[in-house]
């Protein structure tokens, strides 16, 4: 008893912190003056969480409350994401004929119910999750494990009814203090720690944002005095503290406006100004069906799927029903979706096709496949 409110008051102290340097930024104008002094102070507030993630991680290992977790299955995962009763469950019914329990209420979907799309060959898994609320990253409502399912899903679909005007604001705030980084590039930032030497800063282009110093500054904050730091890009210092984070998911998004059947073109025309500049966004009626054939077609285009044909060994290829994988797989890829033994069995493989840089070349497990590449996998006998 007395480790556990020794534990309690350790994490006590850390949300204290947090909230303090929080509010210290909330206070200062953000410019180009104040960028390295907000950047010290996020990256004091980033090495804070990882402290207390750990905390809480040690604490479920000991007897904490078990959480939810999804199986992947099928070739991607899209998460649905809105505020209780925006009609994700209605959509998800649409999209995938699941049956998931929804009612004239917030907070009917309890726990995270999956659903499968099969379009165009694929089969993409569609997660229904309970509805996210304000407070989510600090795991209100059942936040964090809503939004670890999110974290490792290949798109995320934003769920917003036009009759609301904060909500997605909120949500996006929400993955973003979850580590989501939605429809940005991974920074050309690398921070290696060494043994001595201080913090050494080389850059390939010209930093305009933060001075070396800054850089170093912000680097320090969150506990780090040895380090060589290369940049490719001219960083702000978010990009350094999502770096030093290490957490940090980037991943595809769209925001989807259902409930179209009752909203008028006033009502849209307000809901697309507050959306971001640039993002995807779908306009559908869940209860209708209207743009749902859209949807599905755009899910299926932005999950960059590619065709595989197979050809066992000593037969004709099959082109008329192609494997449909990620268009960053590779032959192990293939291996583990065609079956779980293909991996430890596999001698080699032969490819032809725009990958290869002959027709059926001999390749390995690490090669990367293209679309439409023909391939054969030969494996060992026993």
């Amino acid at each position: 008893m007395q480790l556990r409110n020794r534990k309690c008051a350790n994490l006590a102290t850390i949300e204290e912190q947090i909230k303090s340097l929080e509010e210290e930024i909330s206070k200062t104008k953000y410019n180009k003056a104040t960028q390295g002094h907000i950047g010290r102070l996020k990256a004091k507030i980033a090495a804070l969480k990882e402290k207390k993630e750990k905390a809480i991680a040690h604490s479920k290992k000991s007897g904490g409350s078990a959480g939810f977790e999804v199986k992947k299955s099928g070739d991607a995962s899209v998460s649905l994401v809105g505020f209780p009763s925006v009609g994700k469950s209605s959509l998800i019914s649409q999209l995938t004929g699941a049956d998931s329990e929804a009612g004239e209420f917030a907070f009917t979907t309890l726990t995270c119910i999956p659903g499968v799309l099969d379009h165009r060959g694929a089969k993409i898994q569609i997660l229904d999750l309970p509805g996210l609320i304000k407070g989510a990253s600090e795991g209100k409502g059942r936040g964090r494990e809503i939004l670890n399912v999110i974290r490792g899903s290949d798109m995320v679909l934003y769920v917003v009814d036009p009759f609301q005007d904060s909500h997605f604001d909120i949500l996006d705030k929400e993955l973003w203090m979850s580590g989501m980084r939605l429809n940005q590039e991974k920074p050309q930032v690398y921070i290696t720690r060494t043994e001595r030497g201080g913090i050494v800063v080389r850059s390939t282009v010209e930093q305009t944002n933060l001075t070396e110093e800054e850089i170093q500054g912000i680097i320090r904050s969150f506990g780090i005095v040895s380090a060589t730091v290369t940049l490719r890009t001219n960083v702000t210092d978010d990009h350094i503290v999502d770096t030093l984070a290490e957490n940090r998911i980037y991943n595809r998004a769209v925001v989807v406006v259902n409930k179209i059947d009752l909203a008028t073109d006033e009502d849209l025309a307000k809901t697309r100004a507050m959306l971001p500049e640039g993002w995807p966004v779908l306009e559908v009626s869940a209860k209708t069906g209207e743009g749902v054939e859209e949807m599905k077609d755009f899910i299926f285009d932005n999950l960059h799927f590619m065709s595989i044909y197979l050809k066992p060994q000593g037969q004709d290829a099959d082109m008329i029903e192609p494997l449909i994988v990620k268009d960053t797989s590779t032959v192990r890829d293939v291996c583990v979706k065609l079956h779980r033994d293909f991996v430890r069995k596999f001698r080699y493989a032969r490819v032809k096709g725009p990958s290869a840089k002959f027709d059926w070349q001999r390749v390995g497990l690490d090669h990367q496949l293209g679309d439409g590449d023909v391939l054969t996998v030969i494996l060992r006998k026993s």
